[in-house]
């Protein structure tokens, strides 16, 4: 057993002596680096080390929680009756609690999710160099608002009175860079980014610093259009922001209090018949991955949308028992709260096509590399967004548009998607190249 997991038992047994009749503690430390520069100028070079504790106690049907950033743990019993002072004084909850003993991991899988070797202040400085430097290379760039290269190495360590005991390691390489093109009236501001969790695994970052560079000197000469219902294709960047809604919709919180625009959905077509999207919390050199869950219930492998089909909704222990169903495994957490239900590494498997197919039969269209503000109703599925990116016309990318609005349903533009074959696991949410056929594209003038 770990110090770490040991000084968690300690903290629970404290709890149990001052009157908790259950409890479950995280521990979470971590370490960063980060190198920041700005027109080749270095500005910040940060090494920060932290650690978080928290302390959920029930007493009776009634729960709370305390938390510690600075962690003494001589100090455990005066935590433990803080908590468990609060517990007492707050209504009855009648869902919460920790797992029952049948339902913990009880033998959490084993995979990559760590990378042993930390990289010394030297590689990330190359690494934030190369990527200016080649965005800043790049024809018609005239400005750079930075980059910056980090690494982090996170460490989560579970332990609950029902008897289960996790921890595991993450660790997260970095690149970044935003830079200007144009002058004057026309400027524009783009930016790429690349995190993993290995080393070996980020891209060459004069690659993302060229990407950056390329993104920012083509929105040059952006220009409004007329109003028009037309097909809208969002590009890899942004489709993943779909899926996202989609999270958000069958989140079993949402659907305990039936403010979902898919509370009705379970077990019914939401999505074109041939679609999948699914969630792999086991997924090596993940970027969500963990091997149990922020409740101590098995994480596993599903398919949230099997052949359009909603399969599942997202639940932690609370939103199952308020709804009368089995946990699957989706708890997250952090120290000064309770859990919450969320997805691990989500995606949605590729289709058939080139994005360059799945774009050559539009007449007029948008293809969305930005989208701006959260104006979706969660409730109604009504979707309004501002957009920016590329006018479609004649099945090819003609000029580029800003200061658009796309307006839609998100029951319509589920059952109308249509995935290219372009697929990339870089966001944790991923999606490949999306068509929706028909949404509302709202201008500020003629075109």
């Amino acid at each position: 057993m770990s110090d770490s997991l040991s000084q968690l038992g300690d903290l629970l047994k404290a709890a149990i002596s001052v009157g908790a009749d259950a409890a479950d503690a995280v521990y979470v430390e971590g370490e960063a680096i980060s190198h920041t520069q700005r027109l080749g100028n270095l500005e910040m070079i940060e090494r920060s080390e932290g650690q978080d504790l928290g302390l959920r106690v029930f007493v009776g049907r009634r729960q709370a929680s305390v938390s510690a950033q600075k962690v003494d743990f001589r100090d455990f019993g005066a935590l433990a009756s803080r908590a468990v002072a609060m517990a007492r004084a707050v209504p009855e909850d009648l869902y919460c609690g920790i797992a029952d003993p049948d339902q913990i991991a009880m033998t959490p899988p084993v995979f990559e999710m760590a990378d042993e070797t930390e990289p010394p202040e030297k590689l990330l400085i190359e690494r934030a160099r190369a990527a200016e430097d080649a965005a800043r290379t790049v024809k018609g760039v005239t400005n750079s608002e930075g980059a910056e290269a980090s690494w982090s190495r996170t460490a989560v360590t579970l332990a609950t009175t029902n008897g289960f005991e996790g921890k595991y390691w993450r660790t997260a390489h970095s690149v970044s860079v935003s830079v200007v093109a144009g002058s004057g009236a026309d400027m524009q501001t783009d930016y790429d980014h690349h995190t993993t969790v290995f080393s070996d695994d980020l891209m060459d970052p004069a690659e993302i610093g060229q990407s950056a560079g390329e993104r920012a000197v083509a929105r040059l000469g952006a220009r409004s259009i007329k109003t028009i219902k037309a097909p809208v294709v969002f590009s890899k960047r942004v489709a993943g922001s779909l899926l996202g809604h989609l999270l958000n919709a069958i989140n079993g919180s949402s659907i305990a209090r039936g403010t979902s625009f898919l509370k009705d959905a379970l077990e019914k077509p939401v999505m074109a018949s041939d679609l999948n999207v699914t969630d792999d919390p086991h997924k090596p050199r993940g970027l969500r991955s963990k091997p149990f869950d922020g409740e101590g219930v098995p994480t596993a492998r599903r398919k949230l949308i099997d052949n359009g089909v909603l399969t599942t909704w997202l639940l932690d222990l609370r939103s199952a028992r308020q709804l009368g169903l089995t946990p699957t495994g989706h708890a997250s957490r952090g120290t000064s709260g309770p859990p919450f239900p969320s997805a691990a590494n989500v995606f949605l498997e590729p289709g058939s096509v080139s994005r360059n197919a799945l774009i050559g039969g539009i007449k007029e269209g948008l293809y969305v590399t930005e989208i701006i503000g959260m104006g979706v109703n969660g409730v109604t599925g009504d979707y309004s967004r501002g957009a920016g990116g590329y006018w479609i016309r004649n099945g090819e990318l003609a000029f580029p548009v800003t200061e658009l609005t796309i307006a839609g349903n998100l029951k319509d533009m589920f059952r109308t998607i249509t995935p290219a074959s372009d697929l990339e696991f870089r966001h944790g949410v991923d999606a490949p190249t999306l068509r929706v056929d028909s949404m509302t594209i709202a201008g500020t003038q003629g075109g």
